[in-house]
């Protein structure tokens, strides 16, 4: 295992200042922590992992990507003045754009809304397009994955412009980031959503009773419209500990009886950041524990030995790319970055991916055909792959519904990532990134970052975004005070907040 990186001091970080310091990732008691060392204010230490084994397994998944090469020139490096520079060892996998800061919540753990911020940021229609089109243009592989935050996007009077202007220019899956408070009284805006080129709604979805998720009905009635509109929802739960972390397996189950509509389940271990800007302990998860929890919370019907880490199917883009002889995506992220998997569901029985299909020789013989330098040689090889493609499978185990042979000798011989769509629909995905603050900043992590962000100032990844707080001064910096948009538009701020029985959630 690796143990020296950079990272930066959390306090130091509070009072304005970047500082970057030396910071070792160590073994302790069976976990693995980030520890480091500022001058002035002693010492920090925050968890990386709560499996010793899972992490040290991962991390033969490091790699370096081709990156952006017409990235952005800076002077200063990483993180100072950060952005996606010759040095950023990654690609823009996933673009989000920030379109309002706007929201009719106010959730504690939210990176940004108008209301805790004291301003309104609400890039104009050209602005978003110009923004769009910056990542459009990044060589050698443009952004082709694009979703649209906030706030609350759907604050936006012109968020159908949005998403059809996304879909002109080329974002081959765009996917809405959204509480579904309003969708779930607006069926005929759904359907809008749907037909304009949205893909899928990034639903946020902590839990499965009114504690945990006090708009549970709203909820509901929000995936019924996206049921009849046919637009497919990504559950997003914020894993909190000891406040939702206890209905991890429950939020699987219920995705796997919605499978019709639901495609996935994306969780994300708090971050602290935004509203939440103080390390706390007894709330910190990390992500190594989630996927512990759900093993227990599903009586290990999903083990731990289930899931892999992002970069674990780059071999499948290397090999697309040398059969359609143009780039595909990399996934560049660090492996300490999240992980994920696949469930079939069939007579009530979950069936993990990895139950029925050997995924580490499936890939190992991907990689050989996709590092063979020899066209002839790697022509020979495919072939013989997709004549031996069901050694890989236990039919006894697979699921009935789907014919995973087929679909894999497609995207091998082809190229061709259509099959996927049927995949999709019935199986589900679980998986999910945890998000960096300034207490577990990992400088190696961040500069391969692949989730970004498009702003007025460049692109910008994600935990530099939100982690180091330059989203927030992107936001002011290209703002109005509230009490001007109030007067522009005739209403006040606090009439956007949702009412339940008559007042507002906070």
């Amino acid at each position: 295992m690796k143990e020296n990186t950079k990272s930066i001091c959390p306090q130091c970080f509070k009072e304005g200042k970047i500082n970057v310091i030396n910071a070792k990732r160590i073994i302790e008691n069976g976990s693995v922590h980030l520890v480091k060392k500022c001058k002035k204010h002693g010492e920090f230490k925050s968890i990386i992992s709560t499996n010793t084994h899972q992490y040290i397994d991962f991390q033969k998944y490091w790699i370096d990507s081709t990156g952006v090469k017409n990235g952005r020139q800076t002077t200063k490096g990483c993180p100072f003045d950060c952005g996606i520079c010759k040095n950023h060892k990654s690609q823009s996998v996933l673009t989000n754009i920030f379109v309002t800061n706007r929201c009719n919540l106010r959730c504690s753990y939210c990176f940004a809304n108008a209301g805790a911020e004291g301003y309104i940021y609400e890039p104009s229609l050209e602005e978003i397009e110009r923004e769009l089109r910056l990542v459009r243009d990044e060589k050698p592989v443009p952004s082709k994955a694009l979703q649209i935050t906030g706030g609350e996007p759907t604050m936006r009077s012109d968020l159908l412009e949005i998403i059809k202007y996304a879909k002109e220019i080329g974002f081959a899956h765009i996917q809405l980031n959204t509480n579904g408070i309003l969708l779930s009284q607006d069926l005929e805006m759904v359907k809008s959503i749907r037909k304009a080129g949205c893909n899928t709604v990034y639903f946020s979805f902590d839990g499965l009773d009114k504690k945990t998720n006090p708009w549970l009905d709203q909820s509901l009635d929000f995936i019924e419209n996206c049921r009849v509109a046919g637009l497919g929802v990504v559950l997003v739960p914020v894993v909190i500990k000891t406040q939702n972390d206890h209905q991890l397996g429950d939020i699987i189950k219920f995705a796997l009886n919605n499978l019709d509509i639901v495609r996935g389940v994306n969780f994300q271990p708090i971050s602290f950041v935004g509203r939440m800007n103080e390390e706390d302990v007894t709330k910190r998860i990390s992500f190594a524990e989630v996927i512990q929890k759900i093993e227990e919370q599903t009586e290990f019907a999903i083990k731990t030995s289930d899931w892999r880490p992002p970069g674990f199917i780059n071999p499948i883009s290397k090999l697309i790319e040398l059969i359609k002889k143009e780039p595909q995506v990399e996934f560049g992220c660090s492996p300490n970055c999240g992980a994920a998997t696949y469930l079939f569901y069939e007579d009530g029985k979950i069936i993990p991916i990895t139950s029925f299909l050997d995924i580490d020789g499936l890939m190992e013989n991907i990689n050989e055909m996709a590092n063979q330098e020899n066209r002839l040689k790697r022509v020979e090889l495919l072939v013989d792959f997709t004549k031996n493609i069901n050694n890989f499978i236990n039919k006894e185990k697979a699921p009935k519904s789907i014919s995973l042979a087929r679909i894999l000798t497609n995207i091998l011989i082809k190229g061709d990532y259509s099959g996927l769509a049927d995949f999709h629909k019935k199986s589900l995905y679980i998986g999910g990134m945890w998000f960096q603050d300034a207490w577990n900043l990992d400088l190696e992590r961040l500069e391969r970052c692949v989730i970004h962000y498009t702003t007025p100032d460049g692109v910008i990844p994600f935990c530099s975004y939100n982690g180091l707080d330059y989203g927030s001064k992107i936001r002011k910096d290209n703002s109005i005070s509230i009490e001007d948009w109030e007067r522009v538009n005739n209403r006040k701020l606090k009439d956007d907040l949702w009412k339940r029985n008559g007042s507002s959630k906070n």
